[in-house]
């Protein structure tokens, strides 16, 4: 299986899976130590562009399987004609929280959502509108701030990344229950966050903005706060 993303939760999976003893057969990520944390010698790709690394993807896969895990990057029709089998990790309930998830936590809070959580899903060529797979869901308490409700996030990708690896290595497609259609769709990304100075004087502006540790992780949500206060 290929890993594409970066950082620690990329790194975790990767990680896991080895020790799982599935094959890593690429890590596509900005750094190589990312291919490290399954063992020496890991196959490591830097891929600004993933979609012009489809060739590579295709003849280093052995089992057609792709995790995607805290990848920014869009796969689009070179890789999406392949015929492997891409899933997601996402941080956010779908369909509702759509986009980036710093955004999707932001906009959460700011609209009194009372739960929030992590989905595995199958990408297609929409963005986080593929099959759902799996979820799980935590709540979200009236006084939580984004950086508590992010970690949470974090953490659930990957409880539900070790829950689902076996079923989708195995070839299962197990599914989720069907979206309540009392939660319409939602995708937040840049322009969502454009509009963040609207919301500057709702009760929850101020905990849906608390970035915490994680300001340094969320740069779009931290230069659209700079926009709010100069």
């Amino acid at each position: 299986m290929i890993f594409v993303g970066e950082g620690a939760l990329l790194r975790r999976a990767v990680s896991h899976a080895a020790a799982r003893g599935h094959r890593v057969d690429l890590v596509c990520s900005p750094d190589p130590l990312d291919a490290a944390a399954a063992a020496p010698g890991t196959p490591h790709l830097a891929a600004p562009d993933v979609n012009a690394a489809a060739a590579d993807l295709a003849a280093a896969c052995t089992d057609g399987i792709v995790w995607s895990v805290n990848n920014r990057q869009l796969f689009r029709a070179p890789v999406l004609s392949l015929g492997l089998r891409i899933v997601n990790v996402h941080n956010g309930l779908l369909p509702q929280h759509r986009g980036l998830p710093s955004a999707a936590v932001v906009f959460a809070l700011l609209h009194g959502d009372t739960e929030y959580g992590a989905t595995v899903h199958e990408v297609d060529a929409g963005i986080d509108t593929g099959p759902v797979l799996a979820e799980h869901r935590f709540p979200i308490g009236p006084a939580d701030r984004f950086h508590e409700v992010m970690l949470r996030g974090v953490r659930a990708c990957q409880t539900l990344f070790e829950r689902t690896l076996p079923a989708v290595a195995a070839g299962e497609r197990p599914r989720a229950a069907p979206p309540d259609a009392a939660r319409p769709s939602g995708y937040y990304g840049r322009r969502a966050l454009a509009r963040l100075g609207e919301h500057r004087d709702a009760p929850s502006f101020v905990r849906a903005t608390d970035l915490g540790p994680f300001a340094a992780h969320a740069p779009e949500v931290a230069e659209a706060l700079h926009r709010v206060r100069p």
